[in-house]
């Protein structure tokens, strides 16, 4: 249902339902939460990539009984307990860059989990939709946020209030991906910067920026947040190993685990409250 392979500080997780263009159900939604886990614990993973399996990202959700595709559970309290983001930890949770390999067609929740990642490689002619309203539900995966956030309120009241479908090139146009390429090339290249990113990037500045990019505050509370991060790199390991591999024009070599890291961070951020 949901593959898992890492190699060179990259994790490429794929969505593998190909005989059902990856459509998706409730077993996907824990697998892809167990993969996004199991990266982000790893600090040998420094970056990670989604992709899907055959011609399709994901086709949506499985709507091989269309009548009930949508159906609360009907056991006791479940109803209740109900998310709409059932994929936890989310893609922006992971504390390494998540780069969206959209190989194919990206319906509903199979372009909302893009949204959740930090970026997005599409095909050319991947066709894309968030067409709930059309099927007598909405967007999900937070893709109330996700999409303003990525783009403006305006691209997302256009693809989340028609539930129109588009292209990759208009995509790219909207904001709403990074990169367009023929279908064949997206998860090469989305690798290729994952690589990029594992081999060149230290591991517990990429994780504070991205922490720092979805936070979500004001100008103020940005700027706040990045000079408390400031002051948990400065004067360390990595932030004297970078400089000197980019003088001596090396590979930099960092010491710094997210992992070992972050109880550190956390502890920073609540000290940086009161």
């Amino acid at each position: 249902m949901v593959l898992l392979d890492v190699a060179d500080g990259v994790g490429v997780i794929t969505l593998n339902r190909p005989e059902k263009l990856n459509a998706f159900n409730l077993d996907m939604a824990r697998g892809l939460g167990e993969a996004y886990a199991q990266c982000d614990r790893d600090d040998d993973v420094r970056a990670v990539v989604v992709t899907g399996a055959g011609r399709a990202f994901c086709a949506g959700a499985d709507m091989s009984a269309p009548a009930q595709t949508f159906d609360l559970p009907k056991e006791s309290g479940a109803s209740r307990a109900f998310s709409s983001s059932p994929v936890r930890p989310a893609a922006w949770e992971v504390r390494k860059p998540v780069i969206a390999a959209i190989n194919g067609s990206a319906i509903g929740i199979g372009l909302t989990i893009a949204l959740q990642c930090d970026l997005r490689f599409v095909a050319r002619d991947a066709k894309l939709s968030i067409p709930q309203v059309r099927r007598g539900v909405l967007g999900d995966m937070g893709v109330h946020w996700t999409l303003p956030h990525a783009t403006s309120m305006a691209v997302a009241a256009d693809v989340l209030l028609t539930g129109r479908q588009f292209t990759g090139v208009e995509a790219v146009q909207l904001g709403i991906a990074s990169r367009v390429l023929p279908a064949k090339q997206v998860l090469t290249a989305a690798v290729e910067t994952a690589r990029d990113i594992a081999e060149n990037c230290a591991p517990l500045s990429l994780a504070l920026s991205k922490r720092a990019l979805w936070a979500g505050r004001d100008r103020a509370g940005t700027e706040e947040l990045e000079s408390l991060y400031h002051r948990l790199t400065m004067g360390r390991p990595d932030a004297r190993e970078g400089p000197m591999a980019w003088f001596e024009k090396r590979r930099p070599n960092w010491q710094l685990r997210v992992d070992e890291e972050w109880p550190g961070v956390l502890a920073a951020e609540e000290l940086d409250r009161e």
